[in-house]
C-alpha cells in the first residue's frame, strides 16, 4: 500500500540492492487485504507480502528485510554486529512502530485525531519514549545500531521521517534530524510515497 512505512521498507531495501520487483498496491481503506484471494496468500490480512517465487510467500516487513539482506552489507556478518540489528529491529516493531506509526494511521488516513484524542495521546507518551531512545543511541552513533547503515535503518525510517504526520514534532530530536539526512543520502535511496 503507498503510504505504508511497513510496504515501503523492503521495496527501499530491493531499490538499494538493485533487486527488480514488481509492486501489486493493495488498499488497506477498501478493504482490499480482507479479500478471500489476499487471505488465501496471507491469512494475517495484513500488507507487506512478499511473493520471493510462486507459491514462496512471506509476511512481516522486518522478515523481508532480514531475508533480502542476507549475505549484504546491510546485514552485517558479524555475530554481535548483527545481534545489535536485530535489537533494534525489535524494538522497531514493540515500541516505536505500534506508537509511531498507529498514531499517524489514526489521523492521517482515518482523520480520528479529535474523536480519539484521549487515545492518541496515551500512545504518543509512548512514541515520544520511543524517539528519547533513538536521539540518545544517534547522539553516540552515526546510524541506529551503529556507524553503518543496515536495515536497522531502514526499519525506523519508514515511520520516524513521517511520525509528524500523526502529530509528532521531530524539530525537538536533532540527532534523529541528521540521521534522517543521513539515511536519505545513501545509494539508490526513494522517499516513500506519503
Amino acid at each position: 500500500m503507498t503510504g505504508s512505512g511497513n510496504c515501503w521498507k523492503p521495496a527501499a531495501l530491493m531499490r538499494q540492492l538493485q533487486v527488480p520487483f514488481d509492486w501489486i498496491e493493495v488498499d488497506l481503506l477498501k478493504g482490499q487485504s480482507r479479500s478471500p484471494e489476499f487471505l488465501a496468500k496471507n491469512a494475517n490480512g495484513k500488507v507487506p507480502l512478499l511473493e520471493v517465487a510462486p507459491g514462496q510467500l512471506l509476511a512481516e516487513s522486518n522478515a523481508m528485510l532480514c531475508y533480502l539482506a542476507d549475505g549484504t552489507p546491510y546485514l552485517p556478518a558479524d555475530r554481535w554486529q548483527r545481534a545489535k540489528v536485530f535489537e533494534w529491529l525489535f524494538f522497531e516493531q514493540y515500541s516505536h512502530e505500534p506508537y509511531i506509526a498507529t498514531v499517524r494511521w489514526w489521523v492521517h488516513y482515518l482523520h480520528k485525531q479529535d474523536e480519539w484524542r484521549d487515545k492518541i495521546a496515551e500512545a504518543m507518551k509512548k512514541g515520544y519514549a520511543a524517539l528519547d531512545v533513538m536521539e540518545a543511541q544517534l547522539q553516540r552513533t552515526s546510524f541506529i545500531a551503529g556507524n553503518a547503515y543496515t536495515i536497522a535503518d531502514i526499519a525506523l525510517y519508514a515511520y520516524t521521517h513521517a511520525a509528524p504526520q500523526g502529530g509528532y514534532d521531530l524539530k525537538r530530536y536533532p540527532a534523529i534530524g541528521a540521521w534522517l539526512d543521513r539515511v536519505s543520502a545513501q545509494p539508490r535511496f526513494e522517499p516513500m510515497v506519503r
